[in-house]
C-alpha cells in the first residue's frame, strides 16, 4: 500500500514538475517575442508573427524639455506587415487578438517593404507590434533614436512665442490680413477640389469613407513627395499658386481690411491662443511646456509688476 501511495506521488510530481518545465518554456517563448529597446539598440527579425518592441519611461528633467525618440523601421520583406501600438506589451497582444489594428500607423501605410519612423514620448511607456504573416529572408530592423533637441520642437516654440508676443501687431497689420486671405484662399480650393472628388465617387458609405480620410490623405502624400510634384509640375503648381492667390488678393481687397476694433481684438486672442498652443506642443514635457505659458501670459499682462519684484529680490 505504501509503494502504491508513493508510486501515486511520484508520478504527480513526474506530471506537475513537466508542467511547470512546459509552462517556463512557453514564458522564455513569449519573452523573446517582447523587446525593450533603449538608445541606439538594433534589433534584427527573420521569423514570421507578432513582435513587440517597447521603450520604458525615462525620468523627466528641464534639460530634456526638447528631448524625443524614434523608432525607425526598416522592412525589406515582400510580405505584408500590420502594425498594434499601445502602453504595455499585454495592451498590444490584445489589440493583435482582437484584430485592433493600429489606425494612426496603418491608414496611410502600404504595408509592403520601405522606411518607416514612429515618434514616441520619451516620459512614458510605449510599445509598437509588428505582425509579418510569412517568413523571409531578409525580415526587418527596428531601431531607436534618441534626440536630446529636437530642431522641430524647438521651432514650434519660437514660433509660438513670436505669434503670442507680436498678436497685437499682427492683428492691426494690413499686410497680415492680405497674407492670412491669400493662405486661406489656396488651402480652400484645395478642399474644394477633394469635396468635388468626393462628389464623383457613388454610394454614401464611400463617400463617408473617402471625406473622413482623403483630406488627410492627400496633405501627407503632397508634403511627403513635394520636392517630386514641384520639379515634375513646376509650371502647373505656379499656376495654380497664382491664379487662386490672385483670387483670395481680390476678394480680400474688396472687403478690405478688419476695421472693427472688437473684431481685431479677438484676432488677437486668438492668435494668441495659437501661439500657446504651439509652445504647449513643442514638448513631451506637459508639466514644463504648461508652466512656460504660464510665464509668458504673466510676463504679457504684468510685466512691470513682475519686473519690481525681481528688483527687490535683487
Amino acid at each position: 500500500m505504501d509503494r502504491l501511495t508513493d508510486n501515486k506521488l511520484a508520478k504527480w510530481f513526474f506530471l506537475c514538475l513537466c508542467l511547470s518545465q512546459c509552462a517556463y518554456a512557453r514564458l522564455i517563448y513569449e519573452d523573446s517575442k517582447i523587446n525593450f529597446l533603449s538608445a541606439d539598440d538594433k534589433i534584427q527579425n527573420h521569423s514570421p508573427g507578432l513582435k513587440v518592441y517597447c521603450h520604458n519611461a525615462s525620468s523627466k528633467y528641464l534639460t530634456h524639455i526638447w528631448r524625443t525618440m524614434t523608432m525607425h523601421l526598416n522592412i525589406n520583406t515582400d510580405s505584408s506587415y500590420v502594425l498594434y501600438d499601445g502602453k504595455t506589451p499585454d495592451e498590444v497582444y490584445q489589440k493583435y487578438d482582437q484584430n485592433e489594428k493600429s489606425w494612426s500607423l496603418n491608414l496611410f501605410d502600404t504595408g509592403k517593404a520601405g522606411h518607416r519612423q514612429f515618434k514616441i514620448d520619451p516620459f512614458e511607456n510605449s510599445c509598437i507590434g509588428i505582425y509579418i504573416d510569412s517568413p523571409n529572408q531578409y525580415g526587418y530592423m527596428m531601431t531607436l533614436i534618441d534626440t536630446r533637441i529636437n530642431v522641430w520642437g524647438v521651432t514650434m516654440m519660437v514660433i509660438g512665442i513670436i505669434i503670442f508676443w507680436c498678436a497685437r501687431i499682427l492683428s492691426w497689420n494690413s499686410v497680415f490680413y492680405y497674407t492670412c486671405g491669400i493662405v486661406l484662399g489656396v488651402t480652400l480650393s484645395l478642399i474644394i477640389l477633394i469635396y468635388i472628388a468626393g462628389k464623383l465617387i457613388r454610394g454614401k458609405t464611400v463617400y463617408i469613407i473617402f471625406a473622413a480620410s482623403m483630406s488627410l490623405y492627400i496633405a501627407k502624400t503632397l508634403w511627403e513627395n513635394m520636392q517630386l510634384i514641384v520639379m515634375q509640375y513646376r509650371e502647373w503648381v505656379m499656376w495654380y499658386i497664382l491664379v487662386t492667390s490672385l483670387i483670395s488678393f481680390i476678394i480680400c481687397y474688396r472687403f478690405g481690411p478688419v476695421t472693427n476694433a472688437r473684431t481685431k481684438q479677438i484676432i488677437q486672442w486668438f492668435l494668441q491662443l495659437v501661439g500657446l498652443t504651439l509652445v504647449y506642443y513643442s514638448s513631451y514635457f506637459r508639466e514644463a511646456s504648461f508652466s512656460c505659458c504660464i510665464i509668458f501670459i504673466l510676463l504679457y499682462n504684468f510685466p512691470k509688476a513682475i519686473f519690481e519684484r525681481g528688483k527687490r529680490f535683487k
